[in-house]
């Protein structure tokens, strides 16, 4: 291990975290506690404000965590939920003389030299780093993301207070077993910190989506990254939200690139984009200036599945498509799903044909009519969690945790757009020469082209 591995796993920034870490949790505890034993609902909106801001004051994992868990329907009350949802954009930056400093430890002394600009106000700050732009020695703009110092202490340290929070959901609402989501979250959030491995699954992006038109992923320059420090061709796009008021072929051509950026590396090679923030994308125009499609961006959380998870995903819209009861119950079983019973195969089918819909509906629609982007999914999560009080509980793979949270995002987004689409033939687009042979030959490929290990 390196000096500066040793600075940022520090026993004292690790136990410091751990106090201030503790003082928010041990308060949020309290608050579920009590709003479970009271049945106390006035309060939580004030609360649940208290708690969004002691977490973005502490930035880092906590914060991301807290992001991740809001956007998985009914693991956390209402009110939390729509709070925590705004912790991403509200990290405070770093300034530009610890931005300095932290240059200095990636690129060493001269690392100002190996630029041609480099501006130290950030131009995005989130909850593990904050992207500068930047332009190369050649003249080529650039987008630079800096990880925050001391993250991989604040991780442990932030990951073992999740445990606590976990744990007192399942005693006071035992009806969703969350073991393996909190595993789950804490593997990718690990990831997340090593930039070398987002390196990998950016140019594993550029392969996949290299026919996509509509797609557009940055290029990595190697010689200015590091394991902290992530250095990509700068890819100028507007926010989606600025296009709610687009016409109505501008919105639906924008929601075309998401599912092809989205389902397409799925279904042909098993990988799934984690992070469905509305941040992550951008839209960028033509030489004529039309809105042509979306910047896919930021890498961190990316899930790669085996080609039989890809195949449970297959069958389980087939078999909702012929009403064949089998072929669900054996998709469940490839998700991970365990000691299945008639009542909460019942309980799952009402989740999956919520999420399967539109996919299964021959005709242009909205993903959910009549629903709202913050609501999406909320009344069917509510439906389930009250079938499987009676029924359950249920322990989540880990493996459906970031499938079912992309998804909802997803939905999100197309509501956003408020997209007349007919998602029908666009997945049947992509399942046309679908063969579980084929994702396993093509995951393989495109894995080992990327310096990624191939699933075994």
């Amino acid at each position: 291990m390196s000096g500066r591995d040793d600075e940022a796993n520090r026993f004292s920034a690790r136990a410091a975290r751990y106090a201030r870490v503790g003082t928010s949790m041990s308060g949020v505890a309290a608050r579920m506690a009590g709003r479970a034993m009271l049945n106390l609902t006035g309060r939580d909106a004030d609360n649940a404000s208290a708690l969004t801001a002691a977490l973005g004051g502490l930035k880092g994992p906590l914060m991301k965590v807290a992001q991740l868990a809001a956007t998985i329907p009914d693991l956390l009350p209402p009110e939390y939920a729509a709070q925590l949802q705004t912790l991403q954009s509200q990290a405070p930056p770093m300034g530009a003389g610890f931005v300095k400093r932290r240059m200095v430890a990636e690129l060493g002394p001269d690392w100002s030299h190996r630029f041609g600009a480099f501006d130290l106000k950030p131009a995005a700050a989130a909850s593990l780093g904050q992207v500068h732009r930047a332009v190369s020695q050649e003249g080529a703009p650039l987008a630079c993301k800096l990880q925050y110092p001391d993250m991989e202490s604040a991780v442990e340290a932030d990951l073992s207070q999740l445990g606590v929070v976990f744990a007192l959901h399942r005693r006071l609402d035992p009806a969703i077993d969350t073991r393996e989501i909190a595993q789950e979250i804490g593997e990718r959030v690990r990831e997340e910190l090593d930039y070398v491995r987002e390196a990998r699954h950016a140019a594993l992006y550029r392969q996949m989506l290299k026919d996509a038109l509509d797609v557009r992923v940055p290029e990595v320059v190697p010689d200015l990254s590091t394991r902290r420090l992530l250095t990509q061709t700068w890819l100028e796009g507007e926010p989606i939200l600025s296009f709610k008021q687009a016409p109505q072929e501008v919105r639906n051509r924008i929601a075309v690139a998401l599912f092809h950026a989205w389902w397409r590396p799925f279904i042909r090679y098993g990988v799934i984009h984690g992070d469905p923030h509305l941040g992550n994308y951008a839209v960028f125009r033509d030489g004529e200036g039309e809105a042509r499609g979306i910047n896919l961006l930021d890498y961190g959380c990316v899930r790669i599945f085996p080609a039989s998870f890809v195949k449970g995903v297959v069958d389980l819209r087939r078999g909702l498509l012929e009403d064949d009861e089998d072929l669900r119950v054996h998709a469940y079983e490839t998700w991970g799903f365990k000691g299945l019973n008639r009542d909460l195969i019942a309980t799952l089918n009402i989740w999956a044909r919520f999420i399967y819909g539109p996919l299964l509906d021959d005709r242009v629609r909205t993903i959910a009519d009549g629903v709202s982007p913050a609501e999406y999914g909320r009344r069917e999560a509510f439906q389930v969690h009250k079938a499987l009080k009676e029924k359950g509980p249920v322990l989540i793979p880990r493996e459906f945790v970031f499938m079912d949270r992309a998804a909802i995002g997803l939905g999100g987004v197309f509501l956003h757009l408020s997209a007349e689409l007919n998602f029908f033939r666009l997945i049947e687009a992509e399942l046309a020469d679908f063969a579980v042979s084929r994702v396993a030959a093509r995951q393989a490929e495109a894995l080992t082209e990327a310096g990624l290990n191939p699933l075994a």
